[in-house]
């Protein structure tokens, strides 16, 4: 494995540890999901750039735009849950009391 695929695949892992040990608060889940996207976006771009083949091409503006879809989307529901709650903490939040 050479040092750059060992680095994307060792920020894609530390994005999902992140994801799933430090779940404090939705801005750090939100943090940890963009640093994963991130990571997938440039292997993705890289691996497009190594085949040098035309049809791969629009992978990662692919990527990048449900990326970006992603993030305004958990931007809304964190200051939806802001609002609502009063606080970003994961534990506040409770389904049944809706």
């Amino acid at each position: 494995m050479s040092p750059l695929h060992f680095s994307f695949s060792s920020a894609f892992t530390l994005g999902l540890m992140g994801l799933a040990f430090h779940r404090a608060h939705l801005l750090s889940a939100l943090l940890c999901l963009e640093g994963m996207m991130l990571s997938l976006f440039i292997a993705l771009a890289l691996w497009t750039l190594q085949f040098e083949s035309t049809s791969f091409s629009t992978a990662p503006m692919l990527l990048l735009a449900f990326s970006a879809c992603e993030a305004s989307t958990g931007l809304a529901l964190l200051v939806a849950t802001a609002r609502t709650h009063g606080s970003d903490r994961l534990q506040n939040l409770n389904l049944l009391q809706c």
